[in-house]
């Protein structure tokens, strides 16, 4: 009997990247990937161990699908990813329901590992995290036909005292440019029309294997490949965006005008102690550069409020450097205090409800930022990728290239019979706190 495959992915898009390769491996081996967890026989879940409430749903995700041994046809069920890169031992003594485990940086075995689970053998593939997947591996792609995030490098190197990945995901390595370009061509092929460019830090890209910064470089490479419209830089680390960086997404018309630069914080103080790159001034000094270049930029930024140390003059600041600076996308996120992380041990720890609180009330903040940066399209025509089509509303629902899949904010398109996947010019009627509105330009 052909076994049946489900693939569960929790976590970021670059996890969601590992499990498009497991699904391609598993498929090439004559597998058969399903979507229902009822019907699968084999089960693979790819965990988050990012922060405590990743790793609480990692578990609880585990647990639900050790339940279908009971009542469907589950006959081995596989952890992946950065939760059993930390905790491999715990896991398989917690948690007996476990076939087998697979770190981060073997999941390409994964075909290895679901035969020897199926036979009983329990197997756990946990390594060095030094693997670079290369184009050659199959992937099947899980976000819809005209989207798909390509990775340009893996791990990280800048040590921050907040952050667990170099422990997951280990140092920081770029892939070449050839085999990027080689997947990109790939899915040009299968219709795809935006390329999503991630890393755990893309501004460093090719420093380890070329003679500097080679982001810019490859970011026009990658526009060069016929049949790709947009190409959209994520993770931007403010320490190493060049001028030849801002210059290239100012001045070339596929590379979309939106930076995800997160930034954690705006206080020196707590930058400091986070280990981030500059100060304040330097932060704003980029942002108006980026601004004064790039005309229309949308940029997205997260912070994280309650790190250590951060005392109520800090967050009052951080307010006002939000209100200040008018970022168009915002994230923020409360302080995980996480083991082996120098920021674990340091003094005077935030209480949780007090993080609680000031995430809320900076969102409140940013609500009102959106609300008016939003009211500013207006009038324009711009491009939108249209994803869905509401039936009961009559409306096609889609997005511009200031907002990135899943996080940001979408438009709703009036007007005309438009395709899924298709680029439509519209003319921004509405603006809401986070969404727009419009109509089809003929």
């Amino acid at each position: 009997m052909t076994e049946k495959v489900k693939v569960v992915t929790l976590g970021c898009e670059k996890n969601l990247v590992d499990s498009e390769i497991m699904s391609g491996l598993v498929h090439g081996r004559g597998y058969e990937l399903v979507d229902d967890k009822e019907e699968a026989t084999v089960i693979i879940v790819n965990t988050c161990g990012f922060i405590d409430a990743a790793k609480e749903e990692s578990v609880n995700t585990i647990l639900d699908m050790a339940d279908l041994k009971q009542t469907a046809n589950l006959k081995a069920l596989i952890v992946s990813g950065c939760l059993t890169q930390r905790y491999k031992e715990e896991l398989m003594k917690e948690m007996p329901e476990i076939d087998g485990i697979v770190g981060t940086g073997d999941f390409y075995k994964i075909n290895e590992i679901v035969d020897e689970a199926l036979a009983g053998k329990k197997p756990i593939h946990v390594g060095n995290p030094i693997f670079n997947y290369e184009a050659s591996l199959p992937r099947r792609v899980a976000t819809p036909r005209y989207t798909a995030y390509v990775k340009i490098a893996e791990g990280c190197d800048n040590a921050c005292t907040f952050c667990s990945i170099p422990i997951m995901r280990g140092k920081f390595r770029s892939r070449s440019i050839e085999s990027i370009i080689a997947e990109v061509e790939q899915l040009a092929a299968q219709g795809v029309k935006e390329i999503s460019l991630i890393a755990q830090d893309s501004t460093n890209y090719g420093t380890d294997l070329y003679d500097g910064f080679m982001l810019p470089t490859l970011l026009n490479r990658v526009t060069e490949v016929p049949g790709i419209d947009w190409v959209r830089l994520h993770y931007a680390y403010p320490g190493f965006f060049t001028d030849e960086l801002i210059d290239t997404i100012a001045s070339n018309p596929k590379v979309c005008k939106y930076v995800d630069m997160p930034l954690q914080h705006s206080e020196d103080s707590i930058l400091k102690r986070m280990r981030r790159p500059g100060r304040q001034r330097d932060a704003r000094e980029l942002i108006s550069k980026i601004r004064a270049r790039i005309p229309n930029v949308s940029l997205r930024t997260s912070l994280i409020v309650g790190f250590p140390g951060e005392t109520e003059q800090d967050f009052e600041n951080l307010k006002q450097f939000i209100r200040e600076v008018e970022f168009d996308r915002l994230g923020v996120f409360s302080y995980s205090k996480e083991e082996d992380t120098p920021a674990s041990r340091l003094p005077d720890q935030v209480p949780d409800e007090v993080k609680e609180y000031r995430a809320n009330t900076l969102m409140e903040i940013q609500r009102e930022i959106s609300n008016l940066r939003n009211g500013s399209r207006i009038g324009q025509v711009v491009d939108v990728l249209i994803e869905k089509y509401d039936g009961r509303s009559d409306v096609y629902v889609g997005r511009t290239q200031y907002d990135a899949p899943e996080i940001d904010g979408e438009v709703f398109v009036k007007g005309a019979k438009l395709q899924i996947g298709e680029l439509a010019k519209v003319r921004i009627t509405h603006s809401f706190e986070f969404d727009l509105s419009g109509e089809v330009v003929a």
